[in-house]
């Protein structure tokens, strides 16, 4: 089995795990118990995820961290906006 294959299950993997909580968060709008430190370190960390994908020109770090960026930032707004 070729290495990149282990880098679009991780990416897969981690995406996908990530993707109930955005949904809950996104249609309840409840966002009180999230912690807006985590979540602001979160979203910065996921921006040097896909900027380093993007540096090594690997598809599966730039797909699945553009996915979770745009999940992220989505939660990281909300929880600016209604606290």
């Amino acid at each position: 089995m070729d290495g990149e294959w282990f880098g679009y299950a991780a990416a897969t993997l981690t995406t996908v795990a990530f993707v109930p909580q955005a949904l809950k968060t996104i249609r309840s709008r409840d966002t009180h118990s999230l912690s807006l430190g985590m979540y602001v370190v979160f979203t910065v960390g996921i921006g040097f995820w896909l900027a380093y994908g993007i540096h090594l020109g690997s598809w599966p770090m730039i797909a699945c961290n553009t996915l979770t960026l745009g999940l992220a930032g989505t939660i990281l707004a909300m929880k600016l906006r209604y606290g």
